[in-house]
């Protein structure tokens, strides 16, 4: 779909030059005239890019040396820039370096060899390596670049024996099916005619040599015994590979497609010239027609030489006077350019064409009167993109055929279309706009060589009507020049046409307005030779605009009285403005009006795309799109991206493909700055998709957020980016148009929430808004049904323009009013905002309000049953119909028991009439239930469908105590019942009875206690309350009981053991001394609570003094030796610890794949990058989770691993945190922790014992015992900052987490375990705080 544009035109005339090649270092062309017939004179000069005349390097006479030939001719000239030599090879057998820069000791012209037979045809391999020279004794040699022979090979009619030639028929009709009733099944293999090679009689019996593009074959095309023509094909090792099959009239050219696939020829036919295809083995493979007309043929077309370009996408067919660049896609070749060349009087031999080593659409051709050098761009001649006019009309420039393509209509792949328009020239270029003052037509401009076309083309009728011609006017210059070349055309803002032709004497401009009358002829005031380039328009008046010299200017069609001038050099900017009626051009610091977005083109640059408007302030920043040829996409001076392969700009985006195969959307800014780039994460970013390889960007039409690509085979694929669609729906949104943004969510699968969460206060002011727009009623249903809590605009759909670059439309509101919760329902929200605006019109929108009220959440079933309800007591005619609407919507078991619920028999038929229920199975039951009376009917529904607290009450209102009593005990409804019967004093004591029972049973046994007591059961409640361990409520209430009473001092013993056991050492002893009277045992217990002050107290207030030795002292010590070994614990945990943690943590930062154990058995190498995905295949590292365990497992080991077994193993290996697994630092870390919290427990037992031992006159057991646990409290305190520290991850976990939980991965079983163990690292610890510990002033605190 792409055109051949000219960015680059210069010329200089010179005395008959016959050969050129290019000087890559410099871009510069070496070309040579001579020798003719009147002179022996051989000249080399250079052509310098930009400048108008050739600079010499040298001449020489070189006479021929051959008396059979009039006069010597160069057949090769090739340039080696590193060592600043040219290489000419002549047809009289010499061959002559000349030096530009001559060593000492070396000549500057030197003839460093001769074939005395003489050369028919020479060639230089790729890699300047190889020279392959055919002689005219029909012998073919190589040469080493230093010109020694090193193959010798003959040609001899015997090489036509070596290729069997067996054709398959490739696109021949032969092999093409013709139906089962063919009257001649015939082999296909065997051709109609056999051709025999007969020679044309415009053969001129020369010789060509051509390379394959990688220098591994050649081919040679010359006259076997003058009688037919063959083409053979070496190896570089020099053996004969093939010969070609016998062609009729094939002629000298030949070329090989740098690619290798096919070799091209030409062959001459009465009627017709076609290029013909070879394979290396000499089969033929395809071919085309010229297109010639007989008087064409016998003229200008005579001689014929073809060139490929250096990436094969071009085929040069040089004529005498013209040069043809010819492009293939899907199997078609398109011509898209016919250069005339500059010539005061025909030439024998077809113009010599050189193209670009490095640059593939860069050329230079020389012919007697001078030489031009030119340079194409790909670009797609489409209509603008700006919406309303974005019908995405294409248009393919074939020869004399304009393809029209109206992708809005028709997707129609090249080289079909839509339309053909037939002009009676070969096209130059074409350019499409449409006029302000007339939105329902699109203009075409048509160059030729000689002409301007302008069409007219309706845009309702794109589908059905070919563009019909306005008027056409000549471009031949009305005085005389004797050469001129129409280059470019483009549409100006006034509807005007533009005209840049190239001239000797520089480029020429004329702009026609819209009647095709001449407003301006003139050249503008560059003092540089001109590029050009055209770049579509998309502002308000969508048109086109000229680009000139990318030295020097821009032309820009931006008012009907001037042209603006873009200068683009090293990158930056500057700007001209040119009156259009003088061609006078003054500076302009910068276009103050111009508030578009344009597309420039360098001589370095790729241009594709145009310029847009997308409303920035006039005193903002316009922002230039450029292109290179090496993929960097500029914003003005900044580089955007380095991989680019073609972009588009659009109001509101610019578009790209790169060569990673992603699509790409940026958000236009009002400055080149602020353009945001998306990563490449098509997964997650709206922005970004993957297309596929090779893909690129024909066209956009944002009206119907489509976009065209074509793939490299030329195919095209319509796709409708999210990036496109969300842009529309949010524009739609943002304007109030709820019907086109809720089109676009149903037509390409948006979430319908988007209509709301958008702009969620603009959308519930609007619901009536949006039902007036919407209208259809199942619209309105498919917009309910799908609410969801989830904001979307913040989660799929999140808005990915960043703050500030908003356009001008209704702001959107704080979301923090709107956060999702139980009382405050997204979906509660809008669907009662539907009934209330709905309320007004229920016969209309009867469907939508059931919907409304089911689409709830949860469902208001009843509220819309009692509709239906409604509906039927006023026997209204649509009952049915939402009777099956709310079935399909809702669960119909639900419905039937909802229905059942609201104790409307006949509504509840209905319903289940619309289920899949027996009516066996309802039918009995729903006629039992209309016998009962209203209580008993209203209880056995509520009973049925499980709600037994409601059923309750209608048992209690029929007076059934019994029942209830029942009821109550099967259901556990104690407290429900009670508090119906909470004035009836038996009934109530009754239930409270059952309850108590029920709570004793259930292990309650406080409540249980509390139960019995209210009840005066003070032996149950007694039993009870011991089996709650509460002593004070048990031994209270035995105290109450007679029966109990006697028997208190056991359960009083009882109470103390149990809470002796449970190291209650305080209750226990308080029993002993209050109910069984034993102060030894109560003074004991004290102490091993390390309640010395209080057992002090009682052995002096009964006047026990000997219990302080006899039990007090021994406490004492006893509980000394107990905490001594306890802190000894503690700081031996500590000094083995903390240095064990800081090895560990020390490791892992060294070598965090050793730590992590992800050494394979054996040394195996293993990545360093560990974040490898982890897949249930059987792979030599094995999972990122396995690693430590030194496994590689299997599928079914793998899978096995994800068990609940093995993760109960891995927990458990996990809680032991064994010393050298992955799990030691963590166990370490967890054990401090536990060790810091078990010495600020203690802190006040210690206090309490040292005042005790103080106090008992042990003054160094207390000091002892102060010390130990002041050192303990000072190491704790030293490594808390050390131990809990903030995780510093590294290796594995800072890659593979983040990645694994965005890829939505999480591992199972045992695996599962480990990634929680480095999650709970990766987070922050907090430190514990350790209490300080007061130390008693007598010991020197």
């Amino acid at each position: 779909m792409r055109n051949l544009r000219n960015i680059h035109c210069s010329l200089v005339e010179s005395g008959h030059l016959t050969a050129c090649t290019w000087d890559v270092a410099t871009d510069s062309i070496i070309c040579a005239s001579g020798p003719t017939k009147d002179s022996t004179l051989l000249e080399l000069k250079r052509w310098k890019k930009y400048e108008k005349s050739l600079e010499p390097i040298a001449s020489w006479d070189a006479p021929c040396p051959l008396p059979d030939l009039d006069h010597d001719k160069i057949l090769d000239c090739h340039y080696f820039a590193d060592i600043l030599t040219v290489c000419l090879v002549l047809a009289g057998g010499d061959l002559v370096l000349v030096r530009e820069e001559p060593q000492d000791g070396e000549d500057r012209i030197e003839i460093v060899g001769s074939v005395d037979a003489g050369i028919s045809a020479a060639a230089w391999s790729p890699d300047e390596e190889l020279l392959a020279i055919s002689t005219r004794a029909s012998t073919l040699l190589y040469m080493t670049r230093e010109f020694k022979n090193v193959i010798d090979v003959a040609f001899t009619s015997g090489d036509l024996k070596v290729s069997n030639h067996v054709s398959v028929g490739w696109g021949k009709k032969e092999t093409q099916f013709k139906g089962k009733k063919a009257r001649v099944l015939r082999d296909p293999t065997m051709p109609e005619t056999v051709d025999e090679g007969v020679l044309h009689h415009l053969d001129p019996k020369n010789t060509t040599i051509t390379w394959r593009g990688d220098g591994s074959y050649l081919a040679v095309n010359s006259v076997e015994e003058g009688i037919r023509r063959v083409i053979r094909v070496f190896s570089r090792e020099g053996a004969l590979d093939s010969v070609s099959e016998p062609v009729d009239n094939l002629v000298g050219a030949l070329n090989w497609r740098p690619a290798g696939n096919i070799i091209a020829g030409v062959q001459r036919l009465e009627n017709v010239v076609r290029v013909v295809f070879f394979e290396r083995n000499g089969l033929r493979h395809g071919q085309f027609d010229l297109r010639l007309t007989k008087k064409e043929m016998s003229s200008w077309a005579t001689s014929i030489s073809l060139k490929w370009n250096v990436d094969s996408s071009v085929l040069a067919i040089s004529f005498k006077d013209r040069i043809q660049l010819w492009t293939m896609g899907n199997y078609h070749y398109y011509l898209k350019q016919e250069i005339i060349c500059m010539l005061k009087e025909p030439s024998s031999n077809p113009i010599d064409i050189c193209w670009h080593p490095e640059k593939p659409l860069h050329f230079a051709s020389c012919a007697v009167d001078g030489i031009q050098r030119l340079a194409y761009a790909p670009v797609v001649s489409s209509s603008p993109t700006l919406p309303t006019h974005d019908y995405g009309v294409v248009a393919v420039i074939d020869g004399r055929n304009l393809k029209l393509t109206p992708m809005r209509v028709a997707n129609i792949p090249p080289p079909m279309a839509l339309h053909e328009v037939e002009v009676g020239y070969n096209v130059a270029d074409v350019a499409i706009s449409c006029r302000e003052f007339e939105r329902t037509t699109l203009y075409l401009a048509v160059l030729h060589q000689h002409f301007l076309s302008l069409f007219r083309w309706a845009t309702d009728s794109l589908g059905c009507q070919a563009p019909s011609l306005v008027w056409e006017v000549s471009l031949r210059a009305a005085f005389s020049m004797p050469y001129l070349l129409s280059l470019q055309t483009a549409f100006s803002p006034d509807g005007s046409i533009s005209v840049l032709q190239r001239s000797i004497s520089g480029p020429r401009l004329r702009i026609f307005d819209s009647k095709g009358l001449l407003r301006l002829d003139g050249e503008p005031d560059v003092d540089r030779q001109v590029e050009i380039l055209v770049a579509q328009r998309l502002g308000e008046r969508p048109d086109a605009c000229l680009v000139l010299d990318s030295q020097y200017s821009t032309i820009y069609g931006c008012s009907e009285d001037c042209i603006y001038l873009l200068k683009v050099a090293n990158f930056s900017i500057s700007v001209k403005r040119c009156s259009t009626q003088t061609i006078d051009c003054v500076d302009y610091s910068h276009p103050k009006q111009i508030h578009e977005h344009m597309t420039v083109s360098n001589g370095k640059t790729l241009p594709t795309s145009g310029l847009t408007t997308n409303g920035v302030d006039p005193e903002e920043e316009s922002i230039f799109f450029r292109l290179d040829e090496h993929g960097s996409l500029y914003a003005n001076e900044r580089c955007l991206v380095k991989n680019c392969t073609s972009f588009l700009v659009t109001q509101l985006h610019l578009i790209f493909t790169t060569s990673q195969h992603l699509l790409k959307f940026t958000h236009l800014a009002s400055r080149a700055e602020g353009l945001e780039i998306p990563p490449d994460t098509p997964e997650t970013d709206e922005r970004c998709r993957s297309i596929e390889r090779g893909a690129k960007l024909v066209t956009v039409m944002p009206s119907i957020f489509a976009l065209v690509l074509q793939m490299p085979r030329g195919n095209l694929e319509t796709v409708y980016p999210r990036a496109l669609v969300l842009a529309g729906i949010r524009e739609s949104i943002n304007y109030k148009r709820y019907k086109k943004a809720f089109l676009a969510c149903r037509n390409h699968r948006v979430d319908m929430n988007i209509l709301h969460d958008h702009s969620p206060s603009q959308f519930l002011a609007n619901v009536g808004l949006f039902i007036d727009k919407v209208k259809m009623v199942e619209h309105i249903d498919l917009f309910l049904s799908q609410l969801r809590e989830e904001d979307v605009s913040l989660t799929m759909y999140k808005e990915t323009l960043m703050e500030g670059h908003t356009p001008e439309a209704p702001n959107r509101e704080d979301r923090s009013a709107y956060v999702t919760s139980p009382s405050n329902s997204k979906i509660n929200r809008i669907c009662d905002a539907f009934l209330d605006e709905l309320s007004g019109c229920p016969q209309d929108y009867l469907q939508n309000i059931i919907s409304a009220h089911v689409c709830k959440s949860p469902p208001d079933l009843e509220a819309g049953l009692n509709k239906i309800a409604k509906l039927r007591k006023e026997d209204n005619d649509q009952v049915d119909a939402t009777v099956e609407h709310i079935c399909f919507l809702a669960d119909v078991n639900k419905l039937y028991d909802t229905a059942l619920g609201l104790y409307d028999l006949e509504l509840t038929l209905l319903i289940a009439q619309q289920s899949q229920k027996d009516p066996r199975e309802y039918l009995p039951f729903l006629q039992n239930l209309r016998k009962m009376p209203e209580l008993r009917r209203q209880f056995s529904i509520d009973d049925f469908l499980g709600r037994h607290a409601k059923a309750l009450s209608h048992l209690c209102d029929l007076d059934a105590f019994e029942e209830v009593k029942a009821f109550a005990v099967k259901h556990n409804l104690y407290a429900q019942t009670l508090e119906y019967y909470r004035y009836q004093d038996q009934k109530a004591s009754e239930l409270m009875r059952l309850y108590a029972d029920y709570l004793q049973q259930e292990g309650k046994y406080k409540d249980a206690g509390i139960a019995y007591e209210s009840l005066k059961d003070y032996a149950s409640a007694c039993e009870s309350f011991r089996q709650a361990h509460l002593w004070r409520e048990s031994l209270s209430v035995a105290s109450m009981d007679p029966v109990v009473y006697p028997h208190i001092q056991s359960l009083a013993l009882s109470l103390a053991n149990t809470l002796t056991e449970s190291k209650d050492f305080h209750s226990a002893a308080t029993i002993h001394l209050d109910y069984l009277s034993d102060l030894s045992t109560a003074a004991r217990l004290f102490c091993k609570g390390y309640h010395f002050a209080e057992a002090t107290r009682l052995a002096g207030l009964h006047k026990r003094l000997d219990l302080l030795e006899a039990k007090i002292d021994p406490g004492l010590i006893e509980g000394m030796a107990s905490m001594t070994e306890l802190l000894s614990d503690c700081k031996s945990q500590l000094n083995a610890q903390v240095p064990r943690i800081r090895e560990l943590r020390t490791k892992k930062a060294g070598d965090p794949l050793a730590f992590w154990d992800g050494d394979v058995a054996g040394g195996a190498d293993v990545p360093d990058n560990v974040s490898i995905a982890p897949t249930n295949a059987s792979t030599t590292g094995g999972s990122l989770f396995t690693r430590y365990t030194n496994r590689t497992g299997t599928v079914g080991t793998n899978a096995t691993r994800k068990t609940s077994k093995n993760r109960r193993r891995e927990e458990r290996k996990r809680a032991r945190g064994k010393k050298g697994s992955v799990y030691e630092e963590e166990y370490l870390v967890n054990s401090i922790r536990r060790l810091i919290d078990r010495v600020n427990a203690v802190g006040d037992e210690v206090s309490r014992l040292v005042m005790g031992l103080m106090r008992r006159g042990m003054r160094e057991r207390a000091r002892a015992i102060e010390s130990a646990m002041v050192e303990v409290i000072e190491t704790c305190k030293g490594c808390v900052e050390e131990v809990f520290q903030p995780a510093k991850l590294t290796g594995m976990v800072d890659t593979e987490m983040p990645e694994a939980e965005v890829n939505g991965y999480r591992p199972q079983g045992g695996d599962g375990v480990f990634l929680d163990s480095i999650e709970e690292a990766s987070k922050p610890r907090e430190a514990p705080i350790v209490k300080a510990f007061e130390r008693l002033s007598l010991l020197g605190g």
